[in-house]
């Protein structure tokens, strides 16, 4: 009989973990809430020309505004924290976001311009995956870190001066914020060229 591929085979272990699918939809929830809600927020004080139409931001107001994006960021942040140390306790971490090299990189980036970048082992990530995948954690650890600077400016004053001040820390923000808008458009994208990722998010295989 032919072999039954790996990611296929009967009582194999699921393509993602529980703990990990309920996070992964936790932090999709918080990045929603904090998204809408952040576009309310800055439309009360426009960082330039253009402010975002009103039936995308959440909040109603500036003091409901705030309220949800403080919710989305304790979210973010506690689930995020968790996140990192799952992954470092079972090795998750390393198994599946290293090695990382210029040489893979490369490789793997002229495969997807040509189309050919396999899909074919849902368990392994490839060099873009991974590359994608380290910069989302990095991206979201800064937008918490800028993130408290404009809530707490005097307390995380080293922070604030890090970021060029006050009005720094909310440019940081915003790019940070508009960084991770595109990873999940990418995201997206990448799940509607390979469907089955979604099931596997959803149910594990």
């Amino acid at each position: 009989m032919p072999a039954i591929p790996a990611h296929r085979a009967p009582g194999a272990s699921p393509v993602h973990p529980g703990w990990l699918r309920i996070q992964h939809w936790l932090n999709a929830l918080a990045v929603g809430v904090m998204a809408a809600s952040g576009w309310r927020i800055y439309n009360a004080s426009p960082l330039f020309d253009f402010s975002f139409p009103a039936g995308v931001t959440l909040g109603g107001w500036l003091g409901g505004a705030l309220q949800w994006h403080f919710a989305g960021m304790w979210l973010l942040a506690g689930n995020g924290v968790l996140y990192l140390a799952a992954n470092l306790a079972t090795g998750r971490l390393r198994r599946k976001f290293f090695p990382l090299s210029l040489r893979g990189l490369a490789a793997d980036l002229g495969a997807a311009l040509r189309g050919r970048l396999s899909h074919a082992d849902p368990r392994r990530y490839n060099q873009l995956q991974r590359l994608a995948y380290l910069f989302a954690m990095a991206d979201i650890a800064l937008l918490v870190a800028s993130g408290l600077v404009l809530w707490k400016s005097v307390q995380f004053e080293l922070l604030r001066e890090l970021m060029g001040g006050y009005e720094g820390a909310r440019l940081v923000h915003f790019y940070a914020m508009a960084l991770l808008a595109a990873f999940v458009a990418v995201h997206v994208l990448m799940v509607a060229v390979v469907p089955r990722s979604l099931a596997a998010m959803i149910r594990g295989r």
